[in-house]
């Protein structure tokens, strides 16, 4: 498995994967396949690409296939840029099982630590979703709180648990 930052060359594969993620998971997201089906490549391409408070990782098989994504993205207020946050977190169906979740998680981990002043990662997952919050469990995320209703699809309510690491 190889683990990098994704550039433009990725684009394509971002948007492909991403789809399946949210028709496969829409509880799991903030955004809807309805909404990011039409997304341009530009679009897309601006999404991943690295900036001084964002990077998206993606995890390629042998065959450089993508598995799986995560973003990370630091507060840009001046009084919040201690902390940063975890998102979009999916790996395809066939590729769970492999420690795709774990190893990108990692890397996040890894590059938050080396960035000045980045002292907390934040992240929220659906409360039901006991496989992710083990994960994040067992990589020392805590729970700090729940959000009731903290999303609504297909007149269904899903709580969020909101979860920290300190570095």
């Amino acid at each position: 498995m190889n683990i990098r930052k994704l550039n433009e060359d990725d684009t394509e594969k971002y948007q492909a994967l991403r789809l399946i993620a949210l028709k496969e998971s829409p509880e799991a997201f903030g955004s809807t396949f309805e909404r990011e089906k039409n997304f341009t490549l530009e679009t897309v391409k601006q999404r991943i690409l690295s900036t001084e408070t964002k990077f998206t990782l993606g995890a390629f098989d042998k065959k450089n296939a993508l598995m799986g994504t995560v973003l990370f993205v630091r507060d840009s207020n001046i009084k919040m840029q201690h902390k940063g946050s975890i998102l979009g977190l999916y790996v395809s169906p066939d590729s769970r099982g492999q420690g795709v979740a774990k190893s990108l998680l990692n890397k996040v981990i890894e590059v938050a630590r080396r960035w000045h002043g980045v002292e907390q990662i934040n992240l929220t997952v659906v409360s039901s979703n006991l496989i992710a919050k083990k994960i994040y469990s067992d990589l020392g995320f805590e729970v700090f709180g729940t959000e009731m209703k903290a999303m609504k699809y297909d007149n269904q309510y899903y709580n969020e648990d909101m979860m920290i690491l300190f570095l």
